[in-house]
């Protein structure tokens, strides 16, 4: 897979995305500067969401459209959607200052508006939220727009996940990688289970990630190192500031240790094979090797007590100490030599 340029992938370092959703708070100067940071934090991507309210819902007072529980209890869907709507006035701004930036910027459309207004941005990439992994004539619409596609799969099962690799693929997708996700805002770390981002690489034939809502980075990193290619992070400039999505984002400072430990993580995997790494070549002296431990004259014949398998490692390897026992010495030796072959007899 390429975005912008940037092949994501096994064999090269994760793709670091900076989720801005909600943490602008209602402030376009706000969401400015946070793409400035995620920036300089090291992220390869910052990514919104483009739904309005009417979108997403409809405005009504029933039981049905009440949150029960978890991070936004008691709030009506329409009211939390209004709040933690990126307007689409702000849009081209957004896109025009991650340019200026030289950050990648693409988005998540909720609805078949948004992504024609994306398009008119030249979005080059475009994300399927958790939520929406249902609504298949979405995915269509996205996969016909020919650019790269990630699918988040939180709370979707094997079949579902399957509708929505072969909508994607059928409607022309040729790009397209599946992020893991534990749709819980924050997620337990205990329920993380990272094990899955190799299964739907290798299920999916796809490149895969995660999306994580786990407070801190642990999961992250440790995704890194079981596979994943992609991880998506929500980002905030302060979670003290208290918006719809900052109790379960990082801080810049979090958010720049993350790039560094991820892609430390990636480059740390290294190969598979016997060939030692020239990092320990210096070391390779202090491995014990034999020396003499007495000095002997010419013609003495070697025993199990002149001789011992200590360090530095200049000497015969251990493995060869029997070997030496009653041989003849060709010279004179002092105590402290490193045994080498041609100090004795044929």
């Amino acid at each position: 897979m390429t975005i912008a340029g940037r092949t994501i992938g096994p064999g090269y370092p994760p793709y670091v995305i900076a989720e801005l959703s909600a943490n602008h708070n209602g402030s376009l100067e706000r969401a400015l500067e946070t793409i400035d940071i995620a920036k300089r934090c090291g992220a390869d991507a910052i990514k919104i969401q483009t739904y309005t309210a009417d979108t997403m819902t409809i405005d009504c007072d029933a039981p049905d459209f009440m949150i029960h529980g978890g991070l936004w209890d008691g709030f009506k869907l329409y009211d939390l959607y209004k709040w933690a709507q990126t307007p689409y006035e702000w849009h081209e701004a957004i896109f025009r200052r991650a340019r200026e930036s030289g950050i990648t910027i693409f988005s998540t459309p909720f609805d078949i508006s948004a992504v024609d207004m994306l398009e008119e941005l030249n979005a080059p990439a475009y994300k399927i939220a958790s939520f929406e992994i249902v609504d298949l004539d979405l995915i269509r619409r996205v996969a016909r727009t020919g650019r790269p596609i990630i699918i988040s799969t939180g709370m979707a099962n094997e079949v579902e996940i399957d509708d929505a690799v072969t909508a994607a693929r059928d409607a022309g997708c040729e790009e397209l990688a599946l992020l893991h996700c534990i749709s819980s805002y924050p997620a337990p770390i205990e329920q993380a289970n990272l094990k899955q981002i190799s299964e739907l690489a290798t299920r999916f034939n796809v490149v895969s990630g995660l999306s994580d809502h786990t407070m801190g980075t642990t999961a992250s990193i440790a995704a890194t190192a079981l596979g994943a290619c992609l991880i998506e992070k929500h980002f905030t400039l302060s979670r003290a500031d208290k918006g719809p999505d900052s109790e379960f984002s990082l801080e810049p400072d979090e958010l720049e240790c993350l790039c560094k430990d991820a892609r430390d993580a990636w480059a740390a995997l290294g190969k598979v094979g016997y060939e030692r790494c020239q990092a320990e070549s210096a070391s390779r002296v202090f491995r014990r090797s034999i020396y003499f431990v007495r000095d002997m004259p010419a013609g003495a014949v070697v025993s199990g007590t002149d001789i011992r398998c200590i360090r530095p490692g200049m000497g015969l390897p251990p493995k060869q100490f029997d070997q030496l026992i009653g041989k003849r010495l060709r010279t004179s030796v002092k105590r402290g030599t490193a045994t080498r072959w041609d100090l004795f007899d044929e």
